[in-house]
């Protein structure tokens, strides 16, 4: 075999011009120390090369000396799993019989030895048959310490895994220093935030290699910004989408071992890589034999095993952590409640069902998507459901700032715009959605993050993921509700009442301190328009830190609401910075306390609007009636019937009539809470509000709606005098009160002034009102005065708009005269 020998390389020569021998201020410190660009660069490289060569023997060696398989083998001989015997019930641990039998005959303790040897063969069988109990399929903390407790190397080995990722990884943090001291890179700096992501990547790296019990932990850490930083956060957030995913010939294996025939007799086609890669498993693309496009999610192979063992690990150390501290609550239950969590998501038939439940109590809400599910193509280990088309939220977000890891922008401005558009559609949707659950439904997604979530193209919120829901109790619903009223009235006190009632603060808590601690962290936030101007996350930040303190409990559902609208805040502000998740949920608030006639609400609005003498506070009566006038909090009472140009909102500033939303209510079934308040407040304090300088805009819409019925009353007036007449059919031929007519000129109003006129409860309401302020004759002499000066404004507008509109009919007929002579000759 021939060798080709190539000729040796020329020796390095060093040419040195006059520019070269004059050092740069700049490069002073490499000139002292030396330029180490060519060395790195170098080893670089060689380490590049060795890689290359190691994963090649490595591909080699697992072909030609089946690793896999021998792995496999090892790892069953590891887990002892040719022990266990899935059919196996344990028996009882035997007693052991008493060494000593006083009074008894020779027969009588030869027998009793017979019976001890027994009573020590059957506790020498339990123990051997201790090793075949296999894993719980339930998460039980005791059976689970059971089984490892007779396998204290596998969790010896893990432990040491765990340990030497975090040294490893502590070691790759302490050498960046070096590394930036080489300056591999000398024209990039490194500044506070690039070193946090850099540290967020490091920490990214390590719970990859961890697996998916570490992966899951770091994914909850991504949507906590509040926590560990926005740039380590945005590191972690890799986590959701950047999974490596697991060989496709053991996925086409499970589906085949759980659907219990082969691929072909189920799908037509199935992807050959993963859509997606998850913690816990994979989704391929794929068309059934009907020609239905699905997604299949595939659970990775023995994956069960591997997440109880670390929530053993996380508990046995939770418990170090309690002696250690002296703690009195018992950390080990955040373990026991995430493995829980954890292994319930394992079961994929559970997961079919929680996805067909969410899709039956969301139905109602348009805005909301959830894919169908499949469940005769579903198992444990494999779950086919229908393939949702739609973007992802950190697609939309790398789309709108238009660059990437590496700042290479692709895009041009409008494709940003319309990504950004789409992106706060999505947040505010998201939102809403997670007030849906929390308000109406009560059901809750338990892991919103945005690798499972989805913006259709038709502009809804698409949810995936539904290995975890979580029910909250109708109470707990109120007390939310009362919690968000409360920070932004600036309660405090009623706000710790509500953590009561939501079991956050423990028995026993010194409320007044903790009351004082919540008025001092959060007495700094700013108000604009009586709505915390602030982040949810730096509220959400300062709640914790007290809870900390104190040692409140978090429920489960309490810590997924927060952290769904953190999680939606933080996508938010990437995309526009004035975003705030109080101005976005606070309209839904306001529309559930109006329209929902239950004892709860009931309490928290009369708490909200009415001191203790039962008057109305004006500022927070204005604030309900502000926000409650946007588009969003009511326009489920406006859209009952055909609403007034009049009365549309405004697009500047997306807001109704007041008054006329009032109007609208008050007789409407949604109105009994709103009639409920106005029964039980004082009727003074409501005169005064309406007579105050601050009430000025408000008798202004009333006045308005004043002049369009009185407007209205005159044209059927005018209408019915002039059909007497011989030229009614001269006027009208033409249809005045049709398309043509004056009808067309003005709308009629929305509301049917007769009904709420003739209705009783309006009249006992108004005359509730009228009594309650008759003590103060000043206050009835101002009232019926601005009264008087809204009837006689309404009058002289309807007049007005009468006059207008006849003058417009009879002249179209006088100007369309001329034309049909024209016509008819």
């Amino acid at each position: 075999m021939a060798t080709v020998i190539s000729p040796p390389p020329p020796l390095l020569s060093v040419h040195c011009s006059a520019s070269s021998r004059i050092p740069h201020s700049k490069n002073k410190k490499q000139r002292d120390f030396g330029n180490f660009n060519h060395f790195a660069n170098t080893v670089t490289k060689d380490v590049e090369f060795i890689k290359r060569g190691i994963g090649n023997g490595v591909a080699w060696a697992n072909e030609t000396f089946r690793i896999p398989q021998l792995a496999q083998k090892v790892d069953q001989l590891v887990w002892l799993r040719h022990l266990e015997d899935p059919i196996d019930s344990l028996s009882p641990l035997p007693s052991l019989p008493q060494p000593w039998y006083p009074g008894l005959t020779g027969v009588d303790l030869l027998m009793s030895d017979l019976k001890a040897l027994e009573a020590y063969a059957s506790y020498f069988y339990y123990l051997s048959k201790i090793w075949s109990k296999p894993l719980p399929e339930v998460y039980d903390p005791q059976d689970v310490a059971h089984y490892f407790n007779v396998r204290p190397h596998v969790v010896g080995l893990r432990i040491l895994e765990v340990f030497s990722s975090f040294a490893s990884a502590a070691i790759n943090i302490r050498t960046s220093g070096f590394r930036k001291f080489l300056r591999l890179n000398p024209e990039e700096g490194v500044d506070e935030k690039t070193s946090q992501y850099n540290l967020g990547m490091v920490f990214k790296e390590t719970m990859l290699n961890l697996g998916p019990t570490f992966i899951k932990v770091g994914q909850s850490l991504s949507t906590r910004p509040d926590i560990i930083g926005v740039e380590m956060s945005k590191a972690l957030s890799g986590l959701n989408d950047q999974i490596p995913p697991f060989p496709r010939t053991a996925a086409m294996k499970i589906i085949e071992e759980e659907l219990g025939s082969p691929l072909e007799s189920f799908f037509s086609y199935i992807s050959e890589e993963p859509i997606a890669a998850a913690s816990f498993g994979q989704v391929y693309f794929a068309r059934t034999t009907d020609g239905i496009n699905v997604a299949v999610k595939v659970q990775r192979p023995n994956l069960r095993h591997v997440v109880v063992r670390d929530i053993y690990i996380l508990r046995l150390g939770l418990g170090l952590l309690q002696k250690i501290a002296k703690r009195k609550s018992d950390p080990r239950l955040y373990a026991d409640e995430l493995g829980k969590g954890f292994v319930s998501e394992l079961d994929y038939n559970l997961e079919a069902a929680n996805a067909l439940k969410f899709l039956e109590v969301h139905s109602p809400f348009a805005f909301i998507r959830v894919p169908k599910v499949y469940t005769h193509l579903s198992r444990k280990r494999v779950l086919t459901m229908e393939w949702m088309v739609g973007e992802s939220p950190t697609d939309l977000l790398s789309l709108s700032t238009g660059n990437s890891i590496g700042d290479v922008s692709e895009y041009s401005d409008k494709q940003k715009v319309a990504a950004k558009m789409r992106l706060l559609d999505m947040v505010n949707k998201g939102v809403e959605a997670t007030l849906v659950q929390l308000l109406e439904t009560g059901l809750l997604h338990a892991d919103p993050h945005a690798g499972n979530l989805r913006y259709t193209p038709s502009g809804q919120i698409g949810f995936l993921d539904f290995g975890l829901l979580c029910q909250m109790e109708k109470k707990h619903q109120i007390a939310m509700l009362a919690s968000i009223i409360h920070i932004v009235n600036g309660d405090w006190a009623s706000l710790v009442r509500a953590l009561i009632d939501m079991d956050v603060v423990r028995p026993g808590t010194n409320i007044r301190l903790v009351t004082l601690e919540l008025e001092l962290a959060l007495g700094e936030v700013e108000f604009k328009e009586g709505i915390p101007d602030v982040k949810f996350s730096r509220v959400l930040g300062k709640i914790w830190s007290v809870a900390f303190k104190h040692h409140f409990r978090m429920p489960p559902y309490y810590t997924l609401v927060l952290r769904s609208l953190a999680s939606f805040e933080g996508l938010a502000i990437a995309a526009d910075k004035n975003f705030k998740t109080f101005e976005a949920a606070y309209p839904y608030v306001v529309r559930k306390l109006l329209t929902e006639n239950s004892a709860g609400t009931r309490n928290i609005l009369h708490s909200a609007l009415l001191n203790k003498k039962k008057e109305f506070q004006w500022q927070r009566l204005s604030l309900f009636l502000r926000v409650g006038a946007t588009r969003k909090a009511l326009q489920s009472v406006a859209s009952n019937s055909e609403t007034s140009p009049d009365h549309l909102p405004n697009k500047a500033t997306n807001k109704f009539d007041v008054a006329y939303l009032i109007l609208r209510l008050l007789p409407s079934k949604d109105g009994a809470a709103l009639r409920r308040l106005l029964m039980t407040a004082d009727g003074a304090s409501l005169i005064k509000a309406v007579v105050s300088k601050e009430g000025k805009s408000y008798r202004e819409q009333l006045c308005k709606i004043i002049a369009d019925t009185l407007y209205q009353w005159m044209i059927k007036l005018f209408e019915q005098g002039i059909k007497a007449t011989q030229n009614s059919r001269v006027i009208f031929g033409n249809g005045l009160n049709r398309e043509s007519g004056l009808y067309s000129r003005s709308s009629a109003p929305a509301y049917d002034i007769n009904s709420i006129l003739s209705d009783r409860r309006l009249r006992v309401i108004f005359s509730h009102v009228l009594k309650s302020a008759s003590r103060d004759k000043i206050l009835m002499l101002r009232f019926c005065w601005d009264s008087l000066l809204m009837v006689i404004k309404a009058s002289s507008l309807a007049c007005h708009r009468a006059i207008v509109s006849l003058s417009e009919a009879y002249m179209d007929q006088i100007f369309d005269a001329p034309k049909r002579y024209a016509v008819s000759a």
